[in-house]
């Protein structure tokens, strides 16, 4: 679905165009996220909003679980709007899910079915399965924000945010070992998705489109 450094990257581009690896300071794309065991999910600032009232109860939705060394901060102010809040706030669930699909190393882990589909899901399959056949994931920390999302009719939106992969690197299971790349342009991401509200009223990503180095997120 989205992001990661060096070591996937050849994999990335080749199995899925849309997406891009961790970028973690690289200026090439390879893996840096991936994850082992698994710890508090919801780490990092966390400014957006909950569901909305008529999504699924939180009892209905998959529970999201990943490592201890990796955080998320998520700089997405409320916008006081019902249906906005709800796709930013499942957008973060979203985010997540993948990255616990390659924790668990699982291209058909079923959190992030549950927040995916159609194009967006079969990208999201071959991205996950470059970070099991590279024996990677990520560790450190993510940031988001700039967030603009726009909601028609009630059941479809597009969103458009950035992330910040500076503090994020490449670990290979094997050896635990972390390649800390230097900061980049390419360490910023744009990313642009459109989501739908389906019948369980979750807001599904059925597009996701990513640009790295973008000048729109540099910091």
């Amino acid at each position: 679905m989205n992001r990661r450094p060096t070591l996937l990257a050849a994999l990335a581009l080749t199995a899925a165009a849309a997406l891009t690896l961790s970028a973690c300071g690289s200026d090439d794309d390879t893996p840096a996220k991936d994850k082992d065991t698994i710890a508090g999910a919801d780490t990092g600032g966390k400014k957006s909003a909950s569901p909305s009232t008529s999504a699924p109860a939180a009892a209905d939705r998959p529970k999201i679980e990943l490592p201890g060394d990796l955080s998320y901060t998520f700089d997405w102010p409320e916008t006081g709007d019902k249906e906005k809040d709800a796709v930013l706030a499942d957008s973060e669930q979203s985010i997540k899910a993948v990255d616990m699909a390659i924790v668990n190393q699982n291209p058909l882990d079923k959190a992030y079915l549950y927040y995916y589909e159609g194009e967006a899901a079969a990208n999201t399959e071959e991205f996950i399965k470059a970070y099991v056949e590279a024996k990677a994931r990520v560790t450190g920390a993510y940031s988001y924000y700039d967030a603009d999302v726009q909601v028609t009719g009630g059941t479809a939106a597009s969103f458009v945010y950035c992330e910040d992969q500076s503090k994020a690197f490449d670990m290979y299971l094997k050896d635990k070992k972390v390649n800390k790349t230097p900061v980049t342009r390419n360490s910023y991401v744009l990313y642009s998705t459109k989501l739908r509200k389906n019948e369980k009223g979750v807001w599904v990503v059925t597009e996701l489109l990513s640009q790295r180095g973008s000048d729109k997120c540099q910091r």
